[in-house]
């Protein structure tokens, strides 16, 4: 395994972390144009513990992706060195379970403390972590220890020069690798000042210079300043002016990034059109959500939003139709088809696998399950379960795995010692289990329930179990619960503990 060198934060122009465009698209763009590290948008904990990392051969990308197949976040080789993933979190364990989650596919790992949008704050993240520094010195410490790459976090400033010189002071005992300081006022309140509410500043509100210097000479750790897009960034040589102003030793931007992201070029800015056309290349190429790829346009277009070129961007509902308003709809073509055929040359080969390591003492046939076959509520894994019961075996047991490749699922049963599975693959657990249950019915020539099978015994037996429970319920007695209705318990703990093939 290769090893290399932890991320250092000295002498580095880095894209901040920003909300809906720190997606990988913009990512990669300001990585291509010069900047050093790039921060992804602010992830909350709870809901990357509900994902599950997958490797798309596809896009040759790592996709974490939420319960709802939404891809939470995407990363890929050409970023792994320099990207480093902010959470929101406010909780040590959980905030330490998703850095494990994410470790190895990322460069770092930033605690997000300054993010003053209601959202956050109300759930004690962002920056109501800011009037808890205990909690924050326990997330911290417990990331530091837990992890081998570097812990950073982002703050913003409080109230009083004073109290922030303090809290940072005490981060830095944490060990983390370096702080990142938005140098605007938190909506937090100082503890000694707590009855004075202090309004949350804007970026219309100039940046305190003096603050993170005087953070930058408290400590020894690299602090990194951020929040000057408004009164000194304007142009690449103003990252070194900002520095200086600040005696930081790194340099953090959002909306310049935003507006522009070729800010990070030695060279000077590239034309807007080009920049947007760049982008939607890493947008296509990467399959960003068309939602957020408009969103991100958008904010480079500011001004222009009102020109027929604008008004066809905010109109568009589609990858394809974003592609199109830049005159990019041949790309579009081309690379989806590329796409596809790389699809189907990596299902081949995945299927080719498969038949190769087959066990060879499974029983297969290829068969779906369409419930549109069967009456209501009655399944071929219920005629399975009423099978062995009546003839005294086991009850059915599957085991079912999803193919990352493309997330369908293939599912074994067995029955009496023996095999069975469809060689078909299907989009759901669920579906999969059925259809592995049909083969072993029919293998064994045994109904499964089909309306073409004409009387449907099972279907009489609930009524007839129906009937009995109201009867029972009328004289006060409490039926036990009937078959059917354990088997239905039966299909649904069935979906636990899907493992990977």
């Amino acid at each position: 395994m290769t090893v290399n060198a932890p991320l250092c934060f000295r002498g580095k122009k880095i894209l901040a972390p920003m909300v809906r465009v720190g997606t990988l698209p913009m990512r990669l763009l300001a990585l291509d144009y010069g900047a050093d590290i790039v921060y992804c948008e602010e992830l909350i904990d709870i809901k990357m513990l509900q994902c599950k990392r997958v490797i798309n051969e596809v896009l040759e990308t790592v996709d974490f992706v939420a319960p709802n197949e939404r891809v939470v976040f995407r990363t890929c080789e050409r970023e792994r060195q320099r990207v480093v993933f902010q959470m929101g979190s406010a909780d040590a364990e959980r905030a330490l379970a998703v850095a494990k989650l994410v470790e190895s596919d990322v460069a770092g790992i930033d605690i997000n403390m300054g993010c003053p949008k209601e959202y956050s704050t109300k759930a004690s993240m962002g920056a109501a972590l800011l009037s808890d520094p205990d909690k924050i010195e326990s997330i911290l410490t417990t990331l530091v220890k837990g992890i081998c790459k570097p812990v950073t976090c982002k703050i913003r400033i409080l109230p009083s020069v004073e109290d922030t010189v303090n809290l940072v002071k005490r981060i830095e005992k944490t060990g983390i690798a370096a702080i990142a300081v938005h140098g605007r006022k938190s909506l937090v309140l100082s503890f000694f000042c707590l009855l004075e509410r202090k309004k949350e500043e804007r970026p219309q509100h100039p940046v305190h210079c003096d603050v993170i210097k005087a953070i930058s000479e408290a400590v020894s750790i690299p602090v990194i300043a951020n929040g000057g897009s408004h009164d000194f960034i304007k142009e690449y040589a103003d990252f070194e002016t900002f520095q200086e102003a600040t005696a930081a030793s790194s340099v953090m931007i959002a909306r310049a990034a935003m507006w522009n992201p070729s800010i990070f070029r030695k060279e000077g800015f590239c034309p807007l059109k080009d920049v947007m056309q760049d982008y939607i290349k890493y947008a296509v190429r990467y399959d960003n959500h068309y939602t957020n790829t408009k969103y991100c346009l958008c904010q480079m277009l500011r001004e222009q939003l009102e020109t027929t070129q604008g008004k066809k961007l905010h109109a568009a509902q589609s990858t394809q139709e974003i592609c199109e308003v830049f005159e990019m709809g041949d790309f579009y073509e081309e690379t989806t088809a590329i796409f596809e055929a790389k699809k189907m040359s990596l299902e081949t080969k995945t299927q080719d696998e498969d038949d190769q390591i087959e066990d060879p003492d499974v029983i297969k046939m290829a068969v779906r399950f369409d419930k549109r076959e069967y009456p209501p509520q009655i399944t071929p894994k219920m005629y399975l379960l009423e099978w062995c019961r009546k003839e005294k075996h086991p009850q059915p047991v599957y085991e079912t795995v999803q193919r990352p490749l493309d997330r369908l699922f293939c599912s074994v049963v067995t029955v009496a010692e023996q095999k069975y599975r469809s060689t078909l693959w299907d989009k759901s657990k669920k579906l999969a289990e059925q259809a592995a249950a049909i083969v072993c019915l029919r293998t064994l020539g045994v109904p499964e329930g089909k309306l073409c099978e004409g009387e449907n015994h099972l279907i009489n037996k609930r009524k007839r179990q129906d009937q009995e429970r109201l009867i029972n319920r009328d004289h006060g007695e409490d039926l036990a619960e009937p078959s059917h209705k354990k088997a239905n318990f039966i299909e649904e703990t069935s979906d636990m503990n899907v493992p990977k093939m």
